[in-house]
């Protein structure tokens, strides 16, 4: 997570290099390395250190569609990969890396998220019987909420339904709150939360979604807080520029 200049960007048909990073398509599916300088917790001393490694990204399933997230089209997000396989390799990591379940996603526009979000939740889960739900739920800047609900089956055709009430969730150390799609009938579980920062929080959240139990992985961005003056002043502390 390190902001760079442009004579730092190298592209072709097949990779995108930024830096010493870089994403590739390969037989494997989608292949990043990654060799960035990060600053560690409190408690491990503020001294930058390098973290190396490698994630492999095998879909099960494609998602070609694009869907325009405000009227004009100015923002646009992808589910390029909304279920597959992930292995990852890190020299930072306890036993060196992991293997697990994984997701794929891409947003893109012509203006930044500030002027014309006052933020969104998004969720991605799987049910029992192995369907992949993804919910998407934005507050445009004129107050108008736009939500949707995708569901996957196991031959990656996909539908829309149009999700349950939004259940408000506990906020974190820093006022993010947020919410997720709910059966009236049911209440979400915060189960953990990966990260908790001033604009934005991850976290696990367990729901229930047309009767279906699911544990999604969350999002919430509050937009209005990126924009403000003391958040712009810190992200240069978490996301390091070169020129």
């Amino acid at each position: 997570m390190t902001e760079r200049s442009a004579r730092h960007l190298h592209r072709s048909p097949s990779q995108l290099r930024i830096g010493e990073s870089s994403l590739r398509y390969d037989d494997a599916g989608l292949v990043v390395t990654f060799d960035e300088v990060f600053l560690p917790w409190p408690r491990q001393r503020w001294v930058p250190k390098r973290m190396r490694g490698e994630i492999q990204l095998t879909p099960d399933i494609v998602g070609e569609q694009v869907f325009e997230l405000n009227k004009d089209g100015a923002h646009l997000w992808q589910p390029v990969a909304p279920s597959g396989r992930v292995k990852l390799t890190c020299d930072s990591l306890p036993g060196g890396g992991w293997s697990g379940e994984g997701y794929h996603d891409m947003n893109s526009g012509s203006r930044p998220l500030e002027e014309d979000f006052r933020g969104w939740d998004w969720a991605r889960g799987k049910t029992a019987d192995g369907r992949t739900v993804v919910v998407y739920d934005s507050v445009l800047a004129s107050g108008e909420n736009p939500r949707f609900g995708l569901q996957y089956d196991g031959q990656g055709a996909v539908s829309l339904f149009d999700p349950p009430v939004r259940r408000a969730l506990k906020r974190g150390f820093w006022g993010v709150g947020g919410g997720i799609a709910c059966d009236e009938t049911a209440s979400p579980d915060l189960r953990n939360i990966y990260e908790d920062t001033p604009f934005y929080r991850r976290s696990l959240v367990e729901t229930r979604i047309s009767g279906d139990r699911v544990s999604m992985m969350h999002e919430t961005l509050d937009c209005r807080r990126l924009a403000m003056p003391l958040v712009r002043l810190m992200l240069p502390f978490r996301m390091p520029r070169r020129a």
